[in-house]
């Protein structure tokens, strides 16, 4: 009997996705990222303003010009710093959409491949719960071996990190602290020492663009990863979460 082929990646869709992949990163920097260039000059400016808006106020006779360029310098640092909040979080709002596209995508190309040989709605809801792991327990049996990838530690850092941007402190924070507490910041740490790190909570999650874009490039370096085909075999092994998957029907084997 010849090799029962359970997933097939076909051309023209890897480069679809890709495509489409690569327009929204190109078109966030573009349109939302790029927003935030000059945030010092913008700040600057702030500062000006507010001298020129108060400027009526200033009386030579009681007034220390002094105290009204340091009014206008704090002014300017904490617009400063109020940009740069909006920058980080736009930032994570972009990596946040990208990476919820592909998850869907992969979802749905796993669920549109697994219906030549399963059948009913249990498995595709447990397809849909399913994380990169899960699908790792199920492709590497077959060969495609995930998790040796220099893509996979990347995308389960994004993965952590949009759950901490998403829902704050718990589970996936604990993850992050753990496995890649490099996304975790505070100036004053350095100061205080390492037993400080453990009280690092989500309000210290950082992403930089160099981050953002290592996301990007494990997102379509995955895609262009995928197999043409992926065979079954006899030493194949169901992992335990299709398994359980109500009404399931191995086909082909």
């Amino acid at each position: 009997m010849g090799q029962y082929s359970l997933f097939q990646m076909w051309e023209p869709l890897r480069q679809s996705l890709i495509t489409g992949h690569l327009f929204y990163v190109e078109q966030a920097k573009k349109r939302l990222l790029s927003q935030f260039d000059d945030i010092e000059g913008e700040a600057n400016k702030a500062a000006e303003s507010w001298l020129d808006a108060n400027k009526h106020r200033f009386n030579p006779d009681y007034h220390d010009p002094r105290e009204f360029y340091e009014t206008a310098q704090d002014e300017g640092i904490e617009f400063y710093q109020l940009l740069c909040e909006m920058r980080d979080r736009t930032r994570l709002s972009v990596i946040a959409g990208m990476f919820h596209e592909w998850d869907k995508q992969l979802h749905q190309w796993m669920v549109d491949q697994m219906r030549g040989w399963c059948s009913g709605s249990g498995f595709e809801m447990a397809v849909w719960k399913t994380t990169l792991t899960d699908l790792a327990d199920l492709v590497e049996p077959l060969g495609w071996s995930i998790r040796n990838k220099p893509y996979f530690p990347h995308l389960d850092a994004c993965r952590l990190v949009i759950n901490v941007y998403k829902h704050g402190n718990g589970s996936s924070l604990a993850q992050l602290k753990r496995k890649y507490p490099e996304f975790l910041h505070d100036p004053t740490a350095d100061l205080v020492g390492e037993s400080y790190f453990n009280t690092l909570s989500h309000r210290h999650l950082f992403v930089s663009e160099s981050n953002f874009q290592v996301f990007s490039d494990a997102i379509v370096t995955f895609w262009r990863d995928v197999p043409e085909d992926i065979y079954d075999h006899e030493h194949a092994v169901m992992p335990v979460w299709l398994s359980k998957a109500q009404d399931l029907k191995y086909k082909g084997t």
